[in-house]
């Protein structure tokens, strides 16, 4: 572990390991999303996924450590990079300014990652560990969107995902060494798909759930 504590120790290293672990839950909403859109298809499909993920259990055992591990990996590194900024500039300025092309996406990244981390511990609480006997994880899903506080909760929440994954987006491989001129605009337009067909992918889900609740 020499090499996670001496690039843990740079500046630089943080920002890598942020943009590395950043992307790999880029990867991971991408796929996370494709098989939630199978609540379209109804219960049988849904249940039917659920089912197949299930029989990759110790795939998906790996995966969820793996994701732990980016998990611990993310939150301490943006919480120690927050708190040097932090501590960089102990008198705030007087008047806010929005220059140095910084967005509401720069400008809200450690408030928008402590929300999400939130969400996603209650998220888990609501559908991951939740009891599953006797009932199926569409019945689970369904009863919960169901109820239209938490739909507006979810939404406002997948909102926060959205902002969030904007600004990482690009940032993420701006900090991988692609800030050029030629590509950073297609990779900002990328960035902003990218976060609208998260946002409207889970966010209409809820919806639709609770329109045909």
């Amino acid at each position: 572990m020499h090499w996670f504590t001496q690039t843990f120790a740079s500046s630089i290293g943080k920002k890598i390991m942020m943009a590395v672990t950043g992307l790999g839950f880029c990867l991971f909403l991408a796929g996370h999303l494709a098989g939630n859109l199978t609540l379209y298809g109804g219960r049988d499909s849904f249940n039917a996924y659920a089912a197949h993920l299930h029989s990759l259990e110790p795939l998906v055992k790996l995966a969820e450590i793996g994701l732990l591990f980016f998990a611990f990996v993310h939150v301490l590194t943006g919480l120690t990079l927050f708190y040097q900024n932090f501590n960089a500039r102990p008198n705030r300025y007087v008047v806010s300014k929005s220059g140095g092309g910084r967005t509401i996406g720069s400008r809200t990244m450690p408030y928008t990652g402590i929300l999400l981390l939130a969400f996603i511990i209650f998220h888990l609480a609501e559908f991951h560990f939740v009891d599953k006997t006797g009932t199926t994880i569409y019945d689970i899903v369904s009863g919960a969107f169901s109820n239209p506080g938490y739909v507006i909760l979810y939404a406002l929440a997948i909102i926060v995902v959205a902002v969030h994954v904007n600004h990482g987006f690009w940032s993420a491989f701006q900090t991988l060494g692609a800030n050029h001129p030629k590509y950073m605009p297609i990779i900002k337009a990328a960035g902003i798909v990218f976060s609208l067909i998260v946002g409207l992918g889970f966010g209409l889900l809820p919806i639709y759930l609770l329109s045909i609740a």
